[in-house]
């Protein structure tokens, strides 16, 4: 029982006061003026005033409450390394045997970082949420076992919320060491085809035993671009080159350094985003006719295309007497065009051109060059393509992937999709076209042709080819034998996909990941990893796929998605950079943040955390004193607030709470009834008799 003074007055305590004042007021003025019965008044003004404010003595049952103490394991993914594990397991249960027979002692256990964290290991995190519900005054502490590399370490003991020891427990061997790749600088985007610098640092964490110069190996999309041999604690860059769009991922890769910790940081990955510049086309005209304007306007739609057009009007034989300076025609800019910058564009398209001496065939030696260095070429037909001008009679046709026999077929005819063109990324999704017949419009004419070589597509009466797609060299061409695409434009008979088709076609030409009709393609999202096979055979080969650590899984016998498309979704339980390969193509996706924090540095250490373990009284200490020798696991004891010190040579402390509940409360008036009147009589009597005298 706990015994303590409390009062209910009959009156508010403001009443009380100023009666207080106002008697004491007059005791000294009667004072003052030596005025015989002060004491006595005194005596009974203090008897009255004490009776208003009815004192009482109040027992209290109180119930001391145990001090909340905080048990963290750190479970993040450095704590799985080098023998971690069972140094955390073991620590933990002794712990937390010698903390449940601690007398006021209430435990609460947090499994901290189960979950990799994008931001590196965030214990104190998850310790506020664990004790979001305790009032700070029955905090006792918290006990951490974790590596050290601790990412949400407060800057000051305000900053975790209570004021009660923290005491970190790190595992680990002092005399661990580890190599890891840092990136000094990596661009986040670049625009393809041009050359970007990457900086990188080699360092050796812990008593390293040997600082010898190692080749570093530099690789993007799993190609090597450089070798670089450099010591610890060098810094380097290299050049990068940036071929295509999308995600470009470089890999900075070190050799693995005897006992080292583990290789996992050995490799840093840097993944660049190409953009394309606005895509230069060239679009030649052989002369105006119904679906020029299609090409045009499709062409000038596209945001991203920087569309050079020009249509023959005047070919050079052409004399009618006009003068030169009364001619409003732009002469045609061939030598400009096809030999001093025919490189800076990324499509030429011919639109029923023919030769007419308008190009010399020098020119038409530069278009074959530059396919075959990696240019795109596309030929739509006309109605008349076999003719001593017909460009079929050029350097260019050993790049055309069919060959027209003289013949124009007119007749009214569906295009349809092949069997091979339903598995092509270029038409396989065109609206329309997944029925038979397809719902799209008629056209009317075909240049007749035989197909050489290359993947047709599409196809007009009889089979015969109408869409012709084929590599050459580094390069791609495509043939469109009609000219009447236009028609779907104009919405005849309902139109069709001319929009889509045309799109498809030229984006195929320059090179759109997104379209390449054999590709293996890998991506990675909340934990999960997508393996994709898109191929123009009718089963996909066995992929393999390499997972960060090494494992790996060899996928057989992959469900069909659709026509052309194989693939099956993994569980990618480790953030990382993960390989699939089929033994022809090879496919890289990185899954979770690129340098996850959480693998930065590996080597267990006590500094993040030392600086506000002791400015809380607590201690941050190993729990193997050295290498390979047995664990220290300290003893625990409650200490009180007032000690201030909470650990020593071998054991560690804890706050011992003050909070308590009420069980019950008794009251007893010590001034009432009875006795607080025969008290003021008697204080009256007296000063009656004083004043009878």
């Amino acid at each position: 029982m706990i015994w303590s003074l409390s009062f209910t007055p009959l009156l508010p305590v403001p009443v009380l006061v100023g009666g207080g004042v106002m008697a004491l007021a007059v005791l000294a003025l009667m004072a003052f003026r030596r005025r015989p019965g002060v004491i006595l008044r005194a005596l009974a003004l203090a008897l009255l005033l004490l009776g208003a404010a009815r004192p009482e003595l109040v027992a209290e049952d109180r119930k001391a409450l145990p001090s909340v103490v905080a048990l963290v394991a750190d479970r993040s993914a450095s704590q799985s390394l080098a023998g971690r594990p069972a140094d955390t397991d073991a620590a933990y249960t002794a712990l937390k045997e010698r903390l449940s027979r601690l007398a006021g002692v209430e435990l609460r256990e947090v499994p901290a970082a189960a979950t990799d964290n994008t931001d590196g290991t965030r214990l104190f995190a998850d310790v506020g949420r664990a004790l979001s519900d305790v009032p700070a005054d029955r905090i006792g502490g918290v006990a951490v076992i974790t590596d050290g590399r601790v990412h949400d370490v407060p800057k000051d003991v305000a900053g975790l919320g209570f004021s009660a020891p923290v005491h970190v427990l790190v595992t680990g061997d002092p005399d661990e060491y580890d190599r890891r790749i840092e990136l000094t600088s990596s661009p986040k985007f670049a625009l393809v085809r041009s050359t970007q610098r990457l900086g990188f640092r080699l360092v050796d964490d812990g008593r390293s035993p040997d600082g010898a110069a190692v080749p570093v190996v530099v690789r993007r999309d799993g190609e090597i671009v450089a070798t670089v041999t450099m010591a610890p604690g060098e810094e380097r860059t290299v050049d990068i080159a940036i071929p295509h769009a999308g995600d470009n991922i470089v890999e900075v890769e070190a050799p693995p350094l005897p006992g080292e910790i583990s290789p996992l940081n050995n490799t840093e990955v840097a993944v660049i985003d190409g953009v394309r510049q606005a895509l230069r086309v060239l679009l030649v005209s052989g002369e105006p006719h119904s679906g020029e304007r299609t090409w045009r306007n499709l062409l000038k739609s596209d945001a991203s295309v920087d569309l050079v057009h020009f249509t023959i009007l005047r070919p050079p034989e052409k004399q009618d007497g006009t003068p030169i300076d009364e001619l409003s025609l732009i002469a045609f800019p061939t030598r400009e065009l096809f030999d001093e910058k025919i490189d800076d564009f990324d499509l030429i398209i011919f639109d029923r051109y023919e030769k007419r001496g308008v190009l010399p065939l020098l020119y038409f030696d530069n278009i074959a060059r530059y396919v075959a260095d990696g240019g795109a070429l596309l030929m739509a037909a006309g109605p008349d393509p076999l003719n001593a001008d017909s460009v079929y009679d050029s350097p260019l046709a050993p790049l055309l992937p069919a060959v027209p026999d003289g013949n124009v077929i007119e007749t009214p005819f569906k295009p349809a999709i092949t069997p091979l063109g339903a598995r092509h990324p270029v038409t396989a999704n065109l609206p329309g076209g997944d029925v038979d017949p397809p719902r799209w419009s008629r056209w009317f004419r075909l240049v007749e042709a035989r197909e050489s070589r290359g993947d047709a597509l599409m196809s007009g009466p009889d089979g015969k080819p109408l869409l012709v797609l084929s590599r050459e060299g580094k390069g791609r061409v495509a043939m469109l034998l009609s000219d009447q695409v236009w028609l779907w434009a104009r919405g005849f008979e309902g139109g069709g996909p001319h929009a889509e088709l045309l799109r498809n076609v030229a984006h195929w030409l320059m090179g759109e990941p997104e379209l390449e009709e054999e590709a293996l393609r890998l991506s990675g999202e909340g934990g999960r990893l997508t393996v994709e096979r898109r191929t123009l055979k009718d089963a996909a080969e066995p992929i393999t796929v390499t997972f960060p650590d090494g494992a790996e899984r060899r996928l057989s016998d992959l469900p069909t998605l659709g026509p052309g498309r194989f693939g099956v979704t993994l569980d990618a339980p480790l953030p990382g950079l993960y390989k699939a390969s089929d033994g022809t193509l090879t496919a890289l996706a990185h899954v979770g943040p690129a340098n996850p924090r959480e693998f930065r540095a590996l080597v267990s250490t006590t500094e993040p955390a030392r600086p506000t373990a002791e400015a809380t009284g607590g201690a941050a200490v190993r729990l193997r004193s050295e290498a390979n020798g047995p664990l220290d696991i300290p003893a625990v004891s409650l200490r009180r607030p007032a000690s201030g010190t909470f650990s020593g040579d071998g054991w560690i402390g804890f706050k011992a709470s003050e909070a308590y509940e009420v069980a019950g409360i008794e009251t007893v008036p010590i001034y009432l009834g009875l006795l607080a009147g025969a008290l003021l009589l008697l204080a009256i009597g007296g000063l009656w008799w004083r004043e009878s005298r």
